[in-house]
């Protein structure tokens, strides 16, 4: 067993209010020609004319492309690649949700290393050549993809989303500004930091956790659970969504490095077969998981339980808490279960099978601290389909 663990993070990190306005001259340190990858909401925001605005003033040339519609896909890191190809470009700038962030990532690692994204699932392709430097701008408080080496990209052949880690994937700096938030509409900002208390939760529960990520873990957990309701229902609580950004980084840095678990492992296959954003898969899932988890983590559970309590708890009686205080969180948020977001139950039922097995080839299961069996996959998948949050 080993006695050592590694963290790994952007080798530089900016954060807090007005951050965005180093990206600039932080692209201007890692290259001439920016490859701007982003998507059409971030353009109706603004958020494209004050970046390109930034490269401008510095006399850097830039390409963009707004082609990211939905959760990643292979397509869409294809004709991001292109534009690269054909701009010769040599450093990327993402800014938007996880979705343009993983986009960025996976054009990074191609444009310097060759072959398809799929390649590089379960480290069939390892990164060897050093890839386009990149640096992720998040506009939600959410995935936290800024701060780690995890791209997941979804299969559009065969419907699976790829969970791919490996250190070439990680940004080489992140900005993570608050005020690129407020333009976050009250459901994202609800599923984003319902996502965001998942990763820590996870990290913190782990298998694979160790001190660096359980303080990293701990701070995200009492961040976002202290200040997600005040966001969501105070949309410009500047101060409530300067502590959630940090929350979230916080959060993306711990499961960067202690991974995610069980929740991360139902989740994907929803995304990839029924178009549910990650952030609400998530947030749908998390709590039924959690009580699947409890018996084998209560130690863990009842840490996160006194977070939230002043109240003196047995540990039984804390994971206990935890468990109950996410479920009406997420009810306050008013979180969908999976047939309130208008799934078919036929279809999905049929469809179980696949979901469990593309659950299980991800990992993610692996680390969670009660192991499932498949058949304990398919039935949780059943439950979450009618799961009452209250």
């Amino acid at each position: 067993m080993n006695t050592y663990a590694l963290l790994e993070t952007p080798q530089q990190i900016y954060y807090g209010r007005g951050s965005f306005k180093k990206m600039g001259d932080l692209v201007k340190d890692k290259g001439t020609k920016v490859l701007l990858i982003s998507d059409k909401t971030m353009e109706q925001l603004g958020y494209i004319e004050k970046s390109v605005q930034q490269l401008d003033e510095r006399g850097l040339t830039y390409a963009i492309y707004l082609g990211v519609d939905s959760e990643p896909n292979d397509d869409y890191v294809r004709e991001a690649l292109a534009v690269y190809k054909k701009n010769h470009c040599d450093v990327i700038v993402s800014i938007g949700g996880g979705s343009c962030i993983d986009t960025a990532k996976a054009v990074a690692v191609l444009a310097t290393n060759g072959g398809d994204i799929s390649d590089y699932m379960n480290n069939h392709k390892n990164v060897i050549n050093k890839p386009t430097a990149h640096v992720a701008i998040p506009t939600t408080a959410g995935t936290g993809s800024e701060a780690t080496d995890v791209t997941v990209i979804t299969n559009v052949a065969n419907k699976e989303k790829m969970m791919i880690k490996q250190f070439g994937f990680l940004p080489d700096a992140a900005i993570v500004d608050p005020l690129l938030t407020l333009s976050a509409p009250k459901r994202v900002t609800a599923a984003t930091g319902v996502d965001a208390l998942s990763h820590a939760i996870e990290a913190y529960i782990s298998k694979l956790s160790h001190p660096m990520t359980d303080m990293l873990a701990l701070s995200a957990i009492k961040l976002i659970a202290n200040n997600l309701l005040t966001v969501y229902e105070q949309g410009n609580n500047i101060e409530a969504r300067e502590k959630l950004s940090l929350g979230s980084l916080q959060a993306g840095m711990a499961f960067g490095n202690a991974s995610v678990c069980l929740v991360h492992g139902l989740s994907r296959p929803i995304g990839a077969l029924f178009h549910v954003p990650h952030g609400f898969s998530n947030a749908m899932l998390l709590p039924a998981v959690l009580e699947f988890s409890k018996d084998a983590c209560i130690d863990r559970l009842a840490d996160v339980g006194r977070m939230f309590t002043n109240k003196t708890l047995s540990n039984e009686e804390a994971a206990d808490f935890a468990v109950s205080f996410i479920k009406q969180l997420c009810a306050k948020l008013h979180i969908p279960n999976l047939k309130e977001w208008g799934i078919d139950e036929e279809t999905f039922e049929r469809n179980i099978p696949k979901m469990a097995e593309d659950a299980i080839r991800s990992g993610s299961p692996a680390n969670n601290p009660r192991v499932p069996t498949i058949e304990e996959i398919k039935k949780l998948y059943t439950t979450c389909f009618h799961y009452q949050f209250e």
